[in-house]
């Protein structure tokens, strides 16, 4: 039996984009559905049925950005290095289908006093939180856009209400429309949620159509509920238009993808190349 497509590939101009925190690959008893060993196949087949353009990824290890990239094929390219001051470790890496989209340039930065020294943790958090941006230029219509892709600490309140600050000013200070992908650590409410929301929109509430129930992000390998906290978001500058969303609680093969389902739209690029914000 086919699994379900939610979305699949897109024709141009529309930009299929999606953001997931794979969850990392750590040790486990035998049984559990959080092992790496039992959620791969799962993954694969998601993201061989879907194709998104551009994806967003945390949480990810080195060996699983390299199973990202060799499951999506030589098609497609990525971008992003570890967090900690060796490079190492998780990764916010973003992907991105080179047939559709030209990368401009890109730079990662740490989510701390001192962005440019990796590793780096300042605000409270315990980890190393990382943002990560590029600009594109889309073959299809010549248009250039930024994504910025990133995961906010899980602990500190003030680490993620500085983040939002940091990504907010990455957005405001943009010549291009913007897209941001991210797990969050919070809900919609919140307060790093309200300052990104003074810059950006939540692509989710402004859908021309959602072709799945408003599911938790974070079902944590139990039944998707509704109602549930939306923890991982897609933002978007008001310039683009969403024209579907979707937050995906499928499993593959009886298999979980994840602690966290992805999220994914279909957006539309403003014609005015020069657009900003509004």
């Amino acid at each position: 039996m086919p699994d379900i497509v939610l979305i699949g590939p897109v024709d141009r101009p529309e930009l299929h984009v999606m953001t997931f925190n794979i969850r990392r690959r750590i040790g486990h008893l035998r049984h559990t559905p959080d092992l790496w060993s039992r959620r791969r196949g799962a993954v694969r087949r998601m993201l061989n049925t879907e194709r998104p353009s551009v994806l967003g990824l945390q949480e990810a290890l080195p060996d699983q950005v390299e199973f990202v990239a060799a499951t999506l094929g030589g098609g497609y390219r990525s971008i992003g290095y570890g967090r900690t001051a060796e490079r190492s470790g998780e990764h916010c890496s973003i992907f991105y289908d080179a047939s559709r989209l030209d990368l401009l340039e890109w730079s990662q930065q740490a989510l701390s006093d001192t962005p440019d020294k990796p590793g780096s943790t300042t605000w409270g958090n315990w980890n190393p939180r990382v943002v990560v941006r590029a600009s594109f230029r889309d073959k299809a219509g010549g248009l250039d856009f930024l994504v910025v892709n990133t995961h906010f600490d899980h602990f500190s309140r003030k680490a993620r209400l500085r983040s939002a600050e940091v990504v907010g000013a990455i957005a405001r200070s943009s010549t291009l429309p913007v897209v941001v992908l991210g797990d969050f650590n919070t809900g919609v409410g919140s307060k790093p949620y309200v300052a990104l929301a003074a810059v950006l929109r939540d692509a989710w509430l402004v859908a021309a159509q959602r072709v799945t129930e408003e599911w938790g992000t974070f079902p944590h390998y139990h039944p998707p509920r509704r109602g549930r906290k939306r923890i991982d978001w897609i933002l978007v500058s008001s310039s683009i238009e969403v024209r579907k969303a979707a937050i995906n609680v499928n499993r593959y093969g009886g298999a979980w993808l994840s602690d966290h389902a992805p999220v994914q739209v279909v957006l539309a690029l403003p014609s005015d190349r020069d657009s900003r914000l509004g």
